[in-house]
């Protein structure tokens, strides 16, 4: 018997070699099968989920991988291909796993495959820094796995919400040009950006970069309590943002995101579609690339870049009130919160400051943005541009889609460039270790820090409360750390993007998103 997945594959032409699946019946059922359209701003711009630390990658690690901890809407812990776990010391913590879980290829999941999927986590680029206090993990048994730290951490459970178990026997080995199957290539061609083999709900049948991707429910999925019933999903990327509401009002696609400022009442008016909104915490800021331009190494010249610049307005004008203004980098709720901390904005006082650091005629630079990665983030940046005219700040201001510009923004190609980053540990650490900390390629700190920003006793003070296991003493060193870097202007910050998705009625959208932007479309139920 032909497998379905091999046959649609060859039908569409697929772009994607596809593991080999296990063979499985075809399910029968007395409804027709649920097939839901979505359309994105983008699509993912890999099938390797450790070659881009990312919301679009994690989003595609929830359709096809499982992590061994997820979090709930509420923020608390939940357990997924961990089934429990214990501390066995203050540097130990084991988890048992669950058993019966099949890979998209058959292959078992095993302890193996966590400890293979940690090692290879240590090398990537991306998410090393995040997975540096892991001294070893460890297979007990098939089904236990101890994961150890260097010194006592508080935050295992936050890391193993990362930690998206891969199909270790499907990747090991060399392909037939002698690449090893498990190599990470960043913003290039490699057989894990080509091949996917997790435990997740959704098998990938087809992908068309900058196009389609398609994905069917895995048959042997080990969740039998996920009340989802979509059968296949289709991801469309429309960067559009009139574009992609259009398609969702007339009936082209069942299900959008992000739901740009601008449309949200035009689809609130709508009675065949539901808006569903949330505060968001993904923090979008400007980085001053000190390397690039001398002037910037001024603190001086950096503040008058922040007085320059008019979060409100941006909030109030661009954004439709749909963003709240930021002096930090940590959002409220988040421990390193410091609530002393105010927006500035003062022309005057950029000017004064300008003139003081010896640059009242202004300068030139160059900035990069994406332009279908972030809410209006095109829009934003131009406005940016046009607001440090005000101190005579020319700013030549170049804009991609986000597949071209993450390469850009790897090889720090501009002199001012825009980031949004959402701590996926819901903790404050995790945005100084990757926007603030000195850059640093053998452990992965700063890997997004594009202003190469430098303090090493800030960093000291982070890596002191990374060990900090009493929440208030820590939360007050974190603290301490956003006040110094507002102290010394280290970024532009400018607001925190709302959330907004939107979907036809009988998608039931509400109880599968979450603060984190994570859709578990797994659970997605589509009403018939």
């Amino acid at each position: 018997m032909i497998d379905k997945k091999t046959l649609l594959a060859s039908l569409l032409g697929a772009s994607v070699v596809l593991p080999l699946p296990a063979l499985a019946q075809d399910s029968s059922s007395d409804s027709d099968p649920v097939t839901l359209r979505m359309a994105y701003d983008a699509d993912p711009v890999s099938l390797d989920i450790h070659e881009q630390l990312s919301g679009g990658i994690l989003q595609l690690s929830h359709l096809t991988h499982d992590p061994l901890v997820r979090w709930t809407k509420d923020v608390k812990f939940e357990p997924r291909l961990a089934a429990d776990w214990e501390r066995i010391d203050d540097k130990t913590m084991r988890f048992t796993l669950r058993d019966g879980v099949k890979f998209h290829t058959g292959n078992d999941f095993t302890a193996e495959d966590v400890v293979w999927t940690i090692n290879r986590l240590k090398r990537s680029a991306d998410f090393k820094a995040i997975f540096d206090p892991i001294a070893s993990a460890t297979a007990i048994d098939e089904h236990t796995v101890e994961i150890k730290t260097h010194k006592p951490y508080p935050l295992v459970l936050n890391l193993a919400t990362y930690i998206f178990p891969m199909d270790s026997e499907y990747y090991s080995g060399e392909t037939e040009d002698g690449d090893p199957k498990d190599e990470i290539v960043k913003n290039g061609d490699s057989f894990a950006s080509r091949h996917s083999s997790g435990t997740g709900p959704y098998e990938v049948v087809d992908r068309q970069q900058g196009v389609k991707v398609e994905f069917e429910r895995f048959d042997d999925y080990w969740d039998k309590d996920s009340p989802g019933n979509v059968d296949r999903l289709v991801l469309t990327p429309i960067g559009e943002n009139a574009t992609r509401v259009s398609a969702l009002l007339s009936g082209d696609v069942d299900f959008i995101a992000p739901v740009p400022p601008n449309d949200l009442d035009r689809v609130r008016a709508d009675k065949n579609v539901e808006l569903t909104t949330m505060s968001g915490t993904r923090i979008i800021l400007m980085q001053l690339n000190q390397k690039r331009v001398e002037a910037f190494e001024d603190p001086r010249v950096r503040k008058a870049f922040n007085y320059a610049v008019n979060q409100q307005a941006i909030a109030d004008r661009l954004m439709k009130g749909f963003a709240t203004p930021a002096a930090q980098l940590s959002p409220k709720g988040y421990d390193g919160y410091n609530d002393s901390l105010e927006p500035r904005y003062d022309v005057e006082k950029a000017k004064e400051l300008m003139k003081e650091a010896g640059y009242e005629d202004g300068f030139s630079v160059t900035m990069m943005a994406p332009n279908n990665r972030y809410v209006n983030d095109a829009k934003i940046a131009q406005a940016v541009a046009t607001m440090l005219s005000r101190i005579n700040i020319d700013v030549d201001l170049k804009t991609l889609p986000k597949a071209q510009y993450w390469g850009e923004f790897d090889d720090r190609a501009a002199d001012i460039m825009m980031i949004g980053w959402h701590a996926d540990t819901e903790d404050s650490a995790n945005l100084f270790q990757y926007l603030t900390e000195c850059p640093d390629p053998e452990t992965g700190a700063g890997q997004y820090n594009a202003a190469n920003y430098c303090n090493p006793e800030l960093d000291e003070k982070v890596a002191q409360a990374n060990v900090e296991t009493d929440r208030a003493k820590r939360a007050e060193m974190l603290q301490a750390v956003e006040k110094a870097l507002y102290d010394d202007a280290a970024f532009m910050p400018l607001h925190w993007q709302d959330l907004a998705w939107a979907a036809k009625k009988n998608v039931k959208l509400e109880p599968v998103v979450n603060v984190m932007n994570f859709p578990y479309l797994g659970d997605l139920v589509v009403e018939q």
